[in-house]
């Protein structure tokens, strides 16, 4: 899998995630608020997941500034599930679309997705597991890079419940 990251210093304040349920499509979306970046270089990154599942990476003026769960993967429950405990807080940002001016990208890749048991905490593994470090983008937003500073995981943090039907 082929994303290829930038790192830049975090701001002062990390943005704030502002999760979003449609209850019509089981869609979840993550939003960075304030949004980073504004202008050029805006556009998106599908990555759909062997099993037809669907994540897409929202990106503003090259930067991470949302991900939206079109399609859910099979999800695994896991009571022990935890973000790792060093995390480096950083701005995100995506060389391609950076350099490129890229609109829009589509990968195809295995996606693994696990939660804790209340489903509060969501990790999805993109393309073949490999170690990686964990990169704070946002207060309940975390990107793993791999070795080679690409994409190989994400993490919602403190996800809100999926709204009771009425």
């Amino acid at each position: 899998m082929h994303i290829p990251i930038e790192l830049d210093p975090a701001p002062p304040a990390l943005p704030a995630v502002e999760y979003r349920w449609d209850v019509d499509t089981d869609i979840l979306s993550a939003q960075l608020v304030p949004r980073p970046g504004t202008g050029a270089h805006s556009g998106s990154v599908e990555v759909g997941g062997d099993d037809g599942s669907w994540l897409i990476l929202e990106v503003n003026s090259g930067r991470l500034n949302g991900i939206e769960v079109a399609v859910w993967p099979e999800v695994r429950k896991d009571a022990r599930l935890a973000p790792p405990e060093h995390i480096e807080p950083a701005a995100v940002r995506l060389a391609a679309h950076e350099r490129d001016g890229v609109a829009g990208m589509e990968v195809s890749t295995a996606v693994v997705a696990e939660s804790d048991a209340a489903e509060r905490v969501i990790h999805f593994r993109l393309g073949q597991g490999r170690p990686a470090r964990t990169i704070r983008v946002g207060t309940d937003l975390l990107v793993d890079l791999d070795a080679r500073a690409r994409i190989a995981g994400l993490w919602m943090l403190n996800v809100p419940p999926f709204p009771a039907e009425s």
